[in-house]
């Protein structure tokens, strides 16, 4: 679980040495400089909001939250941020966390995978019910780390989870009876979310014999081979590892299996609402980007399907 940014957050000091950077050795202008150290105090916003105290503990998954978010706000004049806006947000924090990697402050750039946002709002990338079939079936072999594997998989994809809600969680926070979970969301907030059938199946094989094996020394739901706790970035090699083997290899994010959650129940023809509470989100705003993906869908099998759709 994370906690709420302490006094002495890294934030403005890896800033510093970022802009200190781009005046010294990359010549900026002091204007421009003067703009990054504006658009990267509404990242430090950001953070403090989900509660990250220190910017090496980003992972890609949050720079995207932050996008959305982004994109949810007003500036200073009380307008929705320009496309523009985000735009040079974001090329901002892309070079800070570049700066980062380069630095050898992180062991990777996390904004690596985030393309520049346009004007449009972009769909999430939702696989298809075959695809998170294979990729949950990816994961092969009966020891300790193929059977945590499966179980993980199957648990983001049931429950829609974050990544960051599936590392936190802790055996305690599985109710096996009536087969729910407590995670913890953005801003600490607690939810309970039910999974399924095969997402139980796979979570009782891994609990009695697959994480005993690996002596664990953490109450972490999913520990890694030395029985620690399971990290974001460890479950985002192990899902692109999976990805890779069923041939999904750069379609797979580590957001891809929640969005899919969410798209294939309004699919199926859950309540937007339903699923704005399962997914944890504050707003039906963010949950209602997940209808556009389904109107995309539609669209593409009418166009195929209907007679008079196109001209012949």
């Amino acid at each position: 679980m994370r906690e709420q940014a302490p006094a002495t957050d890294q934030h403005p000091v890896l800033v510093r040495r970022y802009l200190d950077h781009l005046r010294a050795e990359r010549g900026l202008a002091r204007n421009t400089v003067t703009a990054y150290r504006r658009d990267l105090a509404v990242y430090a916003q950001y953070l403090e909001e989900v509660g990250i105290a220190d910017p090496r503990e980003v992972a890609a998954e949050d720079i995207e939250a932050f996008v959305g978010w982004l994109r949810g706000r007003t500036s200073g004049t009380g307008r929705p941020y320009a496309a523009s806006s985000v735009s040079r947000i974001v090329v901002a924090v892309r070079g800070f966390h570049r700066f980062l990697a380069r630095e050898g402050l992180t062991a990777e750039d996390v904004s690596a995978q985030l393309g520049a946002p346009t004007g449009r709002r972009s769909l999430p990338k939702a696989l298809s019910v075959e695809e998170v079939g294979r990729l949950l079936q990816a994961p092969v072999g009966d020891g300790p780390l193929p059977v945590r594997d499966r179980a993980m998989l199957e648990l983001l994809y049931g429950a829609g989870l974050r990544i960051s809600e599936l590392t936190d969680a802790d055996v305690d926070d599985l109710d096996r009876v009536d087969r729910l979970i407590r995670v913890r969301g953005k801003g600490d907030k607690e939810r309970v979310v039910p999974y399924g059938e095969l997402a139980a199946s796979a979570l009782d094989r891994w609990l009695v014999a697959g994480r005993p094996l690996l002596e664990p020394t953490t109450p972490s739901l999913f520990v890694n081979a030395r029985g620690g706790r399971l990290t974001r970035q460890g479950v985002w090699k192990l899902l692109r590892a999976h990805a890779a083997r069923v041939g999904l290899d750069g379609v797979v994010s580590p957001h891809t299996l929640r969005h899919s959650f969410a798209t294939h129940l309004l699919d199926g023809g859950a309540d937007v609402r339903a699923v704005q509470e399962l997914l944890g989100h504050a707003s039906v705003t963010t949950t209602q980007i997940y209808t556009l993906v389904s109107r995309s869908a539609l669209r593409d099998v009418y166009v195929q399907a209907h007679p008079r759709a196109q001209r012949r």
